[in-house]
């Protein structure tokens, strides 16, 4: 990169001008301005007390000492260029590179598919935990984001030259699953996803939400007999059962572990239906039911070390009030597991089966606390070295328009609900432009591959840590930060591109010679800042990074087709540096696009 190329001249000038020793870090050069003149920009104030001088005259001795230095270079990827000129402002050294670099630049890479990806350079894996649905209820949209999270940093990790595992936890045992077993059984009458023509985890939800019903009311009745709340929560016949259930369940009884098999079939083959369409997929998925057992087993490990504590009523616990936190139960009195139970045993399982150099889970924010503890009894108490390299990739809930979403109230919004009204939206604004050319096949793809988009990317433009809304009438916007606009750009290209192709224009390489412009200029150092944007993406596992930048590239080639006409151009060599140019912007808009997990298409 070329920045790192300033970044070891500024450092070589600086101490032969002044003495002062510093590391060539690249950090140090900025892209200038769009309103100054220059393409690089230094900050020299950090070196005026030690020249002794002031900021202007200090900017113009390093300039000068640079452009000396810097009249041919070669960076590491064979781009051959030179620094041509500088000017000060107020302390700001803006430096000038020469056209032929830009143009080196666009035509060692128009045709490249791989540019900004790093090759594999890391063989070791980074495991990467996502989605961990329950199965007692369909995907819903705090799901999306989630899967869509992982699954995008993955992807980046991969373009990063890592080497990402997507793994999957399924929440298959516990209370919650017991709760719509009751239900089914209860109040059921046999139904199943072929009697009823539901998906199967949405047939299993709905009596997740009949056991909160018909358990509320339980409670309500106690507590009209003169029972607390707190008391009747806990005396409701219906919770009473869900408890007997989930211990014959641990203890291996046979009619609740076949009804258990055929509830969770029926919700598999419906999270199946949602990951394909979502473009979803894992290299393992994990079953509590499979890992909660050694989670046992490590707790009584960290029993006879004297790291947990038993206590009266038989639950175990550690204390991590020496820590800043509290104590933690880690199995309860009758011997069932709780969530850290199960999370202790998978991550030993993990570490054997892969030895990650990171276990990375996407969880909550809410769940932050969860995770604090998960790395302390892992790493400190159990004295696990992959303990400490467990990394919580926590992010913000995810709200619509009319508030918080509640599953047991049946007022989530479920994954498959949206996407068939992402669909309809995407094919209602769509024909709305009057697009009318494809054939029904063609236009069922656009039409998914327009929603789905939509959907991907104003979920993945949010910073992770945030919290957000989503507006699904905002998101299939064609004018704004949206994934419509981006794909229409990418469209529009590939419209060109054609147009070219049937005049037989070259779209190849351009003239190495030619004098760029300055909306020529700012598009090429947009793509050329694309491999550090995917650097820092996966540095700060934000495919948010990633999305903004798309945008951002897509809104300045509409800026630099407005401005720049290319088949009105009569210079043949400016046409050909314009549709050269047009290329690789889609080739970009495409691989960043990807990283999001979003196709773009030919025609729109």
């Amino acid at each position: 990169m070329i920045e790192q190329i300033l970044a070891e001249s500024l450092k070589n000038v600086l101490n032969q001008l002044y003495n002062i020793d510093i590391q060539a870090d690249k950090s140090l050069i900025q892209k200038t301005k769009k309103e100054f003149e220059g393409d690089f920009t230094i900050v020299v104030f950090p070196y005026v007390k030690a020249a002794r001088k002031a900021p202007d005259a200090v900017a113009n001795e390093i300039g000068n000492a640079l452009v000396e230095n810097l009249s041919h270079f070669s960076t590491t990827d064979g781009i051959e260029g030179s620094l041509v000129a500088f000017n000060v402002v107020k302390g700001f050294l803006n430096l000038s590179i020469s056209d032929s670099f830009w143009l080196n630049f666009i035509n060692i890479n128009a045709d490249n598919q791989y540019f900004g990806k790093e090759a594999n350079i890391d063989n070791c894996p980074t495991l990467i935990e996502f989605s961990s649905p329950n199965t007692n209820k369909p995907l819903h949209l705090g799901h999306i984001r989630n899967n869509l999270l992982g699954n995008s940093v993955a992807l980046i990790l991969e373009a990063c030259g890592r080497n990402p595992k997507r793994v999957n936890l399924v929440n298959d045992r516990g209370i919650h699953i017991c709760k719509s077993m009751l239900a089914w059984l209860e109040y059921g009458n046999g139904e199943t996803p072929e009697s009823s023509e539901m998906k199967g985890d949405h047939l299993v939800g709905k009596y997740y939400v009949e056991f909160d019903k018909h358990y509320k009311a339980e409670i309500e009745e106690l507590k009209a007999q003169g029972m607390s709340d707190d008391e009747a929560a806990k005396q409701a016949p219906l919770m009473l059962k869900a408890q007997e259930m989930l211990r014959k369940w641990e203890a291996g009884d046979e009619e609740v572990r076949n009804l258990w098999q055929k509830m969770n079939g029926w919700v598999y083959a419906g999270f199946d239906e949602t990951y394909r369409r979502m473009g979803i997929s894992f290299h393992k998925t994990y079953y509590e039911s499979n890992t909660y057992l050694l989670g046992k087993s490590l707790v009584e490990e960290g029993l006879k070390s004297g790291a947990f504590f038993r206590k009266e009523d038989n639950s175990v616990w550690v204390d991590l009030s020496a820590d800043g936190l509290d104590e933690k139960l880690l199995l309860r009195g009758d011997g069932t597991s709780v969530y850290m139970t199960q999370d202790l045993g998978t991550a030993q399982l993990r570490y054997e089966e892969f030895h990650p150099q990171k276990m990375i889970y996407v969880v909550g924010n809410e769940q932050n606390y969860h995770f604090d503890v998960l790395k302390l009894v892992l790493g400190d108490k159990l004295g696990k070295e992959f303990g400490k390299n467990i990394y919580h990739l926590s992010y913000g809930m995810v709200e619509l328009p009319n508030g918080k979403m509640k599953s047991r109230e049946g007022t989530v919004v479920d994954a498959d609900d949206l996407m068939n009204e992402m669909y309809s939206q995407a094919k209602d604004s769509t024909e709305a432009l009057g697009k009318h050319d494809f054939s029904p096949e063609e236009a069922e793809k656009l039409y998914e591959m327009i929603g789905i988009g939509a959907l991907k990317y104003f979920i993945l433009k949010v910073d992770p840590k945030k919290n957000m809304l989503f507006n699904p009438e905002e998101s299939i916007d064609f004018n704004g930060n949206t994934a419509p606009f981006i794909q229409y750009t990418h469209a529009r290209i590939k419209s060109l591109l054609r147009k070219a192709a049937d005049a037989d224009i070259n779209t190849n390489v351009c003239n190495p010679n030619i004098k760029l412009q300055n909306t020529e200029k700012e598009i090429l150092k947009n793509l050329y800042s694309f491999p550090q944007i995917v650097a820092n993406a996966g540095a700060n596992y934000s495919p948010a990074l990633i999305a903004n930048y798309a945008f951002d590239l897509a809104k300045d080639f509409n800026g630099f087709y407005q401005s720049c006409p290319i088949f009105k151009e009569e210079n043949a060599d400016l046409r050909t540096l314009r549709l050269v140019i047009s290329k690789m912007v889609a080739s970009v808009i495409k691989q960043a696009m990807a990283l999001l997990g979003i196709d773009v298409p030919e025609k729109m």
